[in-house]
């Protein structure tokens, strides 16, 4: 049904319209998480980080717990450590080899499955790579220069210049996502325009190279938001690798005492949960909370006029006992690089045979073979 718009309604704004979008994004996460839920194993999901430095409570909350829960329904999941995407925003990607099987460690402490999971290295999967060229004639230069969240990384990039790949990122990404033919994106909120990217390069090619059998060569990703509210770091800001105002996973326990006191809080004594009013406060008790599985109107409660003090030494003691598990396993693991550097080889030639045979399907109906 059309609704005519009449003179006197208001045009819709660009932040209505960005709300409306996030609000449908939103809806339809849900009921994918229901199929997800109904049907694991009809679902493919493709994730994965940057080796840019440690892993931290942010991620462990936000993504990395959600990826072990998509692994025990038995999601598959290829995890994509993204070391080429490393130079997009800075001039060279130092310690790189390092902070991979750093990644590899949080990944295997924190629950990941090597035999259930395909860990591998971007740089390792040639294919995925030569997917990006057919991919970029399906995008204009105009809709990449557009593209939101390329905005925002060229704003906040390391570089003395802004490099191509940093406009090619929105694209190389969608050959991450669509050589494995992934379906399932778990992405937050700013991360949504380069998922339209991945899905705008699906539906074109498949518009420009039909299959000869009917079928589609790509699925339409789909984003899968994270329902973890966002944690600050020290400092008040979002946590992040970059900011230095994080709690990494591998942090030892005096190490993350010394950051969580260092906390930003405010003068009220009385703690209380109000992340709009008291974001900093707010964020320590949920982070106490998110450790302990409470709720952080219980922690808060609990605490009362203890002050900052008292909800420190909480979330210190919270933080740390959560994490002595995880902390004790990575210990265990980085005493054998062997194994690491065994799982990245394992999965690097999983991923392989997949992207190969892409790149065959692409190369075939392109007429190129």
């Amino acid at each position: 049904m059309t609704v005519a718009t009449t003179a006197t309604e208001a045009t819709p704004t660009a932040a209505t319209t960005t709300a409306t979008a996030t609000a449908t994004e939103a809806t339809a996460s849900v009921g994918l998480d229901e199929r997800i839920r109904r049907n694991p194993g009809a679902h493919r999901v493709l994730t994965g980080d940057r080796p840019t430095g440690p892993l931290h409570l942010g991620h462990y909350f936000g993504t990395l717990q959600n990826r072990v829960r998509l692994q025990r329904l038995g999601v598959e999941m290829f995890v994509v450590i993204a070391d080429y995407q490393v130079i997009t925003d800075r001039d060279i990607a130092d310690r790189l080899a390092e902070h991979a099987e750093n990644l590899v460690l949080d990944y295997l402490a924190t629950g990941l499955d090597p035999d259930r999971a395909t860990i591998f290295a971007h740089s390792a999967v040639p294919a995925l790579n030569q997917l990006l060229l057919p991919f970029l004639s399906l995008v204009s230069v105009s809709e990449l220069g557009r593209n939101p969240t390329v905005k925002d990384e060229i704003a906040h990039s390391r570089q003395s210049a802004v490099s191509g790949l940093m406009f090619t990122y929105p694209v190389h990404q969608a050959a991450d996502i669509l050589f494995c033919k992934a379906d399932v994106v778990p992405v937050g909120q700013d991360q949504l325009p380069h998922l339209e990217v991945a899905r705008t390069v699906a539906r074109r090619f498949n518009e420009r190279y039909p299959h000869p059998d009917g079928a589609a060569v790509f699925p339409r990703p789909e984003g899968l938001l994270s329902a973890a509210p966002l944690l600050l770091g020290t400092d008040g800001t979002k946590m992040s690798k970059s900011r230095g105002n994080a709690v990494a996973l591998a942090a030892d326990e005096d190490t993350t005492a010394r950051l969580i006191r260092s906390a930003r809080t405010d003068t009220e004594r009385r703690i209380s949960y109000d992340p709009v009013a008291r974001p900093e406060v707010s964020s320590l008790v949920l982070l106490a909370a998110l450790c302990q599985d409470r709720r952080p109107e219980e922690v808060a409660e609990e605490i009362g006029d203890g002050g900052a003090a008292a909800l420190k030494r909480t979330v210190i003691e919270a933080v740390n006992e959560h994490l002595r598990p995880v902390r004790a396993r990575r210990a265990e693991l980085a005493a054998d690089r062997g194994y690491v550097r065994q799982v990245l080889r394992d999965g690097a030639e999983r991923a392989k045979a997949v992207a190969d045979a892409t790149l065959d399907e692409v190369r075939a109906v392109m007429g190129s073979v």
